[in-house]
């Protein structure tokens, strides 16, 4: 028997747990009934593994980091597991979890999704992650470049397991493939006022989505296809020249595509004024947060799904995309490009600020025509080695190296941060 941890069950979450549990005897540990951050519905059942809610009608992170790992330590005292997953090394029921490890002499496995880049770094904060990291016998990560990370900070890179980052790619492959039968694909597009071909994004509408910049890439592309009333930064002959331009590199105009923004958040207003500003209003929908049985019939019949975050420890939402057949625009700081994109094959990547490549990369995507079903193909090839699946096996060989390794031995200074921590 071993714990897992979990600030709160989401889909996602289920999927993996559910793959996992037909291999390992798991408890899943929720810190969390609810949160501020993610509105899912909640996700009920058990399927494969037990579970455990520390705080049912509150977010763990608003408690006292102390009261947390009381409430951690409970649980596990109870589970008397020989392993315990924790979430990172940040979160309080991650480093009450260690402390009780720590304490018990009990191997500790860290989930993490964390690159060098996705934040900035200070000298400081990265010696104490290392002394954090010590503390841990084995890891499951997202892909290269978060074991490159963690192997940075000190855990050995045959101790690094990857497949962390998983959703239920059946789910949205077979959802995609029924959605889109002639049947149902005129019913679901009139349900949704939804077009013939149109990019989707899907985001919390928070700033490092880059969702302003999405906007602006979108009016250039509209620009470069044709449409002279969309920006209010052009004058009529630079208008007429890009125009010009498409024509003869494509032989006929181009009609741009609609981009659908899926999601809510604090900047709605800004980004609604913005693309008022732009005249996008007929051209860019926000049909606000969709739940997760709702989001297949967005996926199933866009064109083409962008990511366009600044900083992203995975993205997803790139995952659910690939899944449902889509070809993919996503940033070069999302941590799951440099696995998941293959350059020309499912799709591209792209700086995040950078306006004209990612209107560029738009325009040569709904240029494509019937390469894109093939692109879509190549995503779902792609994707379906990063599954369920993956996370069971990955995070079954961790929990089997920690078990050999055992618990490293704890030095004064580890069990001091973890009391000071522990007492912020």
């Amino acid at each position: 028997m071993f714990a897992i941890i979990f600030h709160r069950l989401g889909p996602y979450h289920f999927a993996r747990l559910r793959a996992a549990g037909s291999q390992l005897s798991i408890t899943a540990i929720e810190s969390s009934g609810r949160d501020e951050t993610y509105a899912w519905d909640k996700v009920a059942g058990i399927s494969g593994f037990d579970r455990v809610v520390l705080f049912k009608d509150a977010d763990a992170q608003k408690q006292p980091a102390r009261e947390v790992a009381q409430q951690v330590a409970l649980a596990l005292d109870k589970i008397q597991p020989a392993v315990v997953v924790v979430p990172g090394w940040a979160d309080s029921a991650a480093l009450g979890a260690l402390h009780w490890c720590v304490q018990h002499q009990v191997p500790a496995v860290f989930m993490s999704e964390s690159t060098a880049w996705d934040e900035r770094r200070s000298v400081w904060r990265e010696a104490v992650k290392r002394q954090i990291v010590r503390l841990g016998s084995a890891a499951l990560v997202g892909g290269t470049p978060h074991k490159d990370y963690l192997v940075q900070l000190g855990m050995p890179p045959q101790r690094v397991f990857q497949g962390y980052d998983a959703v239920d790619n059946g789910y949205f492959l077979e959802q995609a493939d029924t959605l889109k039968t002639d049947k149902l694909k005129g019913e679901v597009r009139r349900k949704h006022g939804l077009p013939e071909n149109y990019f989707l994004a899907s985001n919390r509408f928070i700033e490092k989505k880059n969702l302003p910049r999405l906007i602006e890439a979108y009016a250039r592309y509209r620009l470069l296809c044709g449409d002279h009333q969309t920006s209010d930064n052009q004058t009529t002959d630079s208008r007429q020249s890009e125009v010009s331009r498409q024509k003869s590199v494509a032989g006929s105009p181009v009609v741009a595509w609609p981009l659908v923004l899926l999601g809510d958040g604090a900047l709605r207003p800004d980004l609604c004024r913005r693309i008022a500003d732009l005249g996008l209003q007929d051209s860019v929908r926000l049909p606000g947060f969709k739940q997760y049985p709702e989001l297949p019939e967005y996926y199933a019949h866009a064109g083409a799904f962008i990511h366009a975050s600044t900083t992203e420890q995975w993205g997803l939402v790139v995952n659910e995309a690939m899944a449902s057949g889509l070809p993919v625009l996503v940033s070069n700081r999302c941590g799951c490009a440099q696995d998941l994109v293959h350059e020309g094959v499912n799709g591209f990547t792209f700086d995040p600020c950078n306006v004209e490549q990612l209107a560029g990369l738009m325009l040569k995507l709904s240029t494509l025509n019937s390469q894109l079903s093939t692109m879509g193909d190549a995503s779902r090839r792609i994707i379906a080695n990063w599954g369920p699946d993956r996370f069971a096996s990955g995070l079954k060989q961790a929990v089997e190296c920690a078990l050999r390794v055992g618990p490293p031995p704890a030095s004064l200074a580890g069990r001091l941060l973890l009391s000071i921590l522990l007492n912020r």
